[in-house]
């Protein structure tokens, strides 16, 4: 093979590099700062050992490692020099090069080594896709849905940490599954009422006007206010110097919350403003937005990548694990644990919004949820998912909009 591997090690000040030949033997090793001249002398050192070994293609890894590679990608990419050769752009999964480590005995810790792993990993083959950039388009849309991804999981741990606090200060009201914990009704009630005892005794009729007011979605807020009272009269009852600092744990809760939601709004309307200047076809299928569909579209790019539909579910980790020996073929099994999680967040969350609103989909759903007893949601939900990816490859793959089913 007519090919230099080159593995990088990359850190936030320096970023180590291994160029191995075809053969797997080694050319040179060094380290470069992780900064623009950094970059530059890479570049240099990969051209000098192309053209002295006669080689016309060059494969180049690296580890996903937070945001420290980014920005090396992007010099690697734009670097003319490396233009004139067949350049491929690697970035790989951790765990995936800590595997392919194992193989290997006896190996050191240290920067170095984990550059000469990379490079035989590359040599190896059996790569995951290379990064595609040839539309910056796609990542800076990317950057706003990732971002969202961040804020959502933050927003979904302080709602927990909501929960817990609103057991300790009224555990009747976080067990009546009529209201959610972290509602805007129930917030409302934690900062009005400093206890469940001014709670659980309020005068009815302010209690119900002040449900109707913060609820709007009751359709008996007297019944409401009443149910709620009960789940108050039926809640342990606090230390006042614990209640005292339950209610500014909340307060510091509730205020995080409020903030999480309006950036996840700033969020929304940025990417909504990305995404116009995308070419797509994904808003035709009802239900799936313009948020989830760019989120969707931020991580697969360009679908002609892509072989086939089956190629975009491993790609999202939308795959199952086989277990088989012999004759027996277990028939529960797990999702594999690698993939794109971005992906396959937004793929989730689309499916379950589709399969409210489509009628094809809400009844695969329901079909997969009644073949188990275990896990039903859970299941039925990647089961959905995946469907969705067959229908995302053939719309972005033929540029058509979506018809619903008899249409």
């Amino acid at each position: 093979m007519n090919q230099l591997y080159v593995g990088i090690d990359v850190g936030s000040a320096k970023n180590a590099a291994y160029l191995m030949k075809p053969d797997g033997s080694k050319h040179s090793s060094f380290s470069v700062q992780n900064n623009p001249g950094g970059a530059k002398l890479l570049t240099e050192r990969i051209v000098s050992a192309l053209t002295a070994q006669k080689l016309t293609s060059v494969t180049i890894g690296l580890e996903a490692t937070s945001v420290y590679g980014d920005t090396l990608v992007y010099a690697l990419r734009e670097d003319g020099r490396l233009g004139r050769f067949q350049r491929k752009i690697h970035v790989l999964n951790p765990k995936q090069v800590n595997k392919f480590k194992e193989a290997y005995s006896d190996l050191p810790k240290n920067d170095p080594v984990d550059a000469f792993v990379i490079a035989d990993h590359l040599r190896f083959g059996r790569m995951n896709r290379e990064v595609y950039m040839d539309d910056y388009r796609y990542k800076a849309l990317q950057t706003l849905t990732r971002a969202r991804f961040g804020v959502v999981q933050a927003l979904t741990r302080e709602k927990q940490h909501f929960a817990n606090y609103l057991f300790l200060k009224c555990s009747g009201l976080a067990q009546d599954g009529d209201i959610a914990n972290s509602s805007a009704t129930t917030r409302a009630l934690m900062e009005r009422f400093a206890t469940a005892d001014e709670l659980a005794y309020a005068d009815p009729d302010e209690l119900t006007a002040f449900i109707d007011e913060t609820g709007k979605n009751f359709a008996d807020p007297a019944a409401k206010a009443k149910a709620i009272q009960t789940a108050a009269r039926n809640s342990y009852r606090l230390p006042i110097t614990v209640n005292n600092s339950v209610n500014q744990a909340m307060s510091v809760s509730i205020a995080t919350m409020r903030a999480l939601e309006k950036q996840i709004k700033v969020l929304d309307k940025a990417i909504e403003q990305q995404f116009a200047i995308i070419p797509n076809t994904l808003t035709s299928i009802p239900g799936i937005g313009k948020v989830y569909s760019a989120g969707i579209i931020a991580e697969i790019g360009d679908v002609n990548r892509f072989q086939s539909q089956a190629a975009v579910a491993k790609y999202a980790g939308l795959v199952w694990t086989q277990h088989q020996s012999g004759n027996f073929e277990a028939q529960h099994t797990r999702l594999i644990k690698s993939g794109n999680r971005y992906l396959r967040y937004y793929l989730l969350e689309a499916a379950n919004s589709v399969r409210r609103c489509d009628s094809e989909f809400r009844r695969y759903y329901d079909l997969k949820f009644k073949e188990v007893n275990k896990y039903q949601h859970k299941r039925a939900l990647a089961l959905t998912a995946r469907k969705l990816v067959r229908l995302v490859f053939r719309l972005l793959k033929d540029n058509r909009l979506y018809k619903l089913p008899g249409g």
